[in-house]
């Protein structure tokens, strides 16, 4: 099985921009290297039933497993590479391997992907794992949307103060960025004239939209705020 490296590195943008904070980084590289590094999930797996497992290095995370939409804190391991591994009935297993630094965070989002019939397998859904490895900090408010639908291209829209629209096109499987204009507050979202949940907006940083399918194949948006900046992997 091809892991999911293999599998975006042809198709992500490697320079996307994810989520903002301010990293601190030490001075002792000895000291450093005793620090763990952090994966978080976030569950976008809409396909199959009962809930969704996360392993790493053959150890289950949370036997409660997690439901669609369920975003966790980060889970601190040592540094260097780990296997992990997600599995829910009715999808077949999603398998990567990360390289973790220490002081890092690598966000997961899982979500599946509809396979076509081959002469060996009948149509099935595959899970895949989009990865999000942190870079630089930011200091400006930003929104970052990052799509796991199903749709090629969605088309929303952010709103400035005073009731101006601007337009954000979102690839699948790639991310879009926008300005946030407003100081604070909710900021209005939507795609198509339809409303999605609004960009809770604070202090300056990267406000990050997850757009993904539920099982009705209705578009949805999960809000996310971190002290982590990422890019695509």
């Amino acid at each position: 099985m091809k892991t999911t490296s293999d599998i975006f590195s042809r198709t992500l943008p490697l320079t996307a921009w994810l989520l903002g904070c301010f990293l601190t980084y030490s001075s002792d590289p000895a000291a450093a290297a005793d620090k763990p590094g952090f994966v978080r999930l976030v569950d976008a797996v809409a396909q199959g039933r009962d809930k969704l497992l996360l392993f790493i290095d053959g150890e289950l995370m949370n036997p409660d497993g997690y439901v669609l939409g369920d975003v966790t804190g980060g889970m601190g391991l040592q540094p260097g590479t780990h296997e992990i591994s997600l599995k829910r009935p009715g999808v077949s297993e999603g398998v990567t391997h990360l390289n973790l630094a220490s002081e890092h965070t690598i966000t997961l989002i899982p979500f599946a992907e509809r396979v076509a019939a081959t002469d060996d397998k009948p149509a099935h859904w595959a899970m895949r794992i989009l990865r999000l490895r942190q870079i630089d900090p930011v200091t400006q408010r930003s929104a970052t949307f990052v799509s796991v639908s199903q749709t090629p291209e969605l088309n929303l829209e952010i709103r400035a103060p005073y009731g101006k629209w601007t337009a954000v096109t979102v690839k699948r499987l790639s991310v879009a960025q926008s300005p946030i204009l407003y100081p604070e507050g909710y900021v209005p979202l939507r795609c198509n004239a339809r409303n999605l949940p609004s960009i809770p907006v604070g202090e300056p940083g990267n406000y990050v939209v997850v757009l993904y399918d539920d099982a009705a194949g209705a578009l949805q948006a999960l809000n996310l705020q971190d002290y982590k900046y990422l890019s695509a992997d």
